[in-house]
Order: structure tokens, then C-alpha cells, then sequence
């Protein structure tokens, strides 16, 4: 399982330490991922995801799971968040 946001698809980076005598060595960016159930109105059940706390913040701010996953755009969500965005879409017709 890649270390993917399910909502972002923020991922893993590729960076440098750079020490004081500034000599560079090379590191990895992680993003802090967690296993959350985010319950989502249009499905009637809870959604087991794997987001970052920076997609969790945003997700409570915009107003829950659905109105995040269909205020955003297609071309910004991963395949896990898209199928997701799909299967909300289907509920709600």
C-alpha cells in the first residue's frame, strides 16, 4: 500500500539534509497519514480512509466527507478518492 493520501494523494517527497558544515545528504518527506472512519450522509455508513491531518482539518472545515469529495475537482483527487467521489454521486441520484 503506497503512502497516499486517499483524499489529497499528497505523497511522499524527496529532499536533503543539510548540515551546518552544509554538506547534503539525502532524506524522505512522509506525510502524517492516519487510519480515520469518516461517515459520510449520502452512503449512510462510514468510510474507512487513510488521510493526512491537513485533508482531515480541511475535510471538517468544508462541512463533511461529501461536500469535500463534490466541491472539489475531478483532476485533484486520487483513484481512491475519485471512485469514492463516484459512489456518493450514485447515492445521491
Amino acid at each position: 500500500m503506497p503512502r497516499r493520501c486517499h483524499l489529497t494523494g499528497s505523497k511522499v517527497q524527496s529532499g536533503q539534509n543539510v548540515s551546518h558544515s552544509n554538506r547534503k545528504s539525502k532524506r524522505t518527506f512522509e506525510p502524517n497519514l492516519q487510519r480515520v472512519h469518516l461517515m459520510s450522509d449520502a452512503l449512510g455508513r462510514q468510510v474507512h480512509v487513510r488521510v493526512s491531518t491537513r485533508a482531515l482539518r480541511t475535510v471538517t472545515k468544508v462541512g463533511g466527507l461529501d461536500a469535500f469529495l463534490l466541491g472539489t475537482d475531478d483532476t485533484k483527487l486520487p483513484p481512491e478518492g475519485l471512485s469514492l467521489k463516484r459512489d456518493i454521486q450514485r447515492a445521491l441520484r
